[in-house]
């Protein structure tokens, strides 16, 4: 963490430095905001939930079915044999094991989805970074997120960026 601190501080204060000394312009984007302002990002972002939840709702039924699964084997543990008991036991579970298993799943293709959703959005919107760095004479451009600890709110280039993302289609 603070080797972090430490090469996000040389940094900034080396942008700070090539800002003035020799009339290069940096600027700063936040990506997260751009892509989730632009209409492309806000429809991507909107699919991604909507399949968010109806996994999720699967989810929670077959969470509720194995407590409900748990519960029951729980009250009647003392009337079972042990045989029984050990097989509904080995039978709860395998029960589990399958939830997990659809659950590391359905985190995998929610992830896959969102890259698979994202993908032509950041690709487009480097391009239009590019455009925007050139026509305004920015000699470098970094994400926000980047460790950067403080920019000038005039540095901050994303606004343009998003309304050129808009007028690219």
């Amino acid at each position: 963490m603070l080797g972090k601190l430490i090469l996000a501080s040389a940094l900034v204060g080396s942008l700070a430095y090539a800002n003035t000394s020799s009339g290069n312009k940096v600027a700063v984007v936040n990506m997260q905001k751009a892509i989730q302002s632009t209409a492309t990002g806000k429809k991507a972002k909107k699919e991604l939930e909507a399949e968010f939840k109806k996994r999720k709702a699967e989810l929670e039924k077959k969470e509720k079915d194995l407590k409900k699964m748990s519960d029951d084997l729980e009250k009647k543990k003392s009337v079972l044999s042990e045989e029984v008991l050990a097989k509904k036991q080995a039978e709860l579970q395998e029960q589990m094991m399958k939830y997990r298993e659809t659950l590391n799943k359905n985190q995998m293709e929610i992830q896959k989805k969102e890259q698979d959703l994202t993908r032509p959005i950041l690709e487009k919107m480097k391009n239009v970074i590019a455009e925007t760095a050139k026509a305004g004479g920015y000699s470098m451009v970094i994400e926000e997120s980047a460790g950067v600890l403080y920019a000038d709110p005039s540095t901050d280039i994303t606004d343009a960026v998003v309304k050129a993302f808009e007028k690219a289609k």
